[in-house]
């Protein structure tokens, strides 16, 4: 993982069958847009997390294209259906190619 990006991501440990539930979503990143330039006047280069996605048990519940005017340490906050108890994974795609993800369980009772 590059240094000082942290992905950090809180779901219910528990919900009730077909209930829906809010997910909050945090990533540290610096998220320069390739429009600035530095010190020496050299145009300091496009580095943004690009896409977020997140899925239940396999399967899709968001995905999300960024483009580069996002903020620095993107936020995203969703609801979504838990019908069963499983798992959530969280997946950040940066430009650099690094792809950073973490999991979540919910029980779902």
């Amino acid at each position: 993982m590059a240094s000082g990006v942290k992905p950090r991501v809180k779901v219910p440990k528990t919900a009730a069958a077909g209930e829906a539930i809010t997910i909050k979503t945090l990533i540290s990143h610096k998220m320069e847009s390739g429009q600035r330039k530095d010190d020496d006047g050299n145009i300091i280069p496009r580095s943004i997390i690009n896409r977020f996605t997140a899925d239940f048990n396999g399967q899709n519940v968001i995905d999300v294209t960024l483009e580069p005017a996002i903020s620095t340490n993107p936020y995203f906050q969703f609801e979504a259906l838990v019908p069963e108890s499983g798992e959530f994974k969280f997946t950040w795609y940066d430009d650099d190619g690094s792809v950073y993800d973490t999991t979540k369980s919910i029980t779902v009772s």
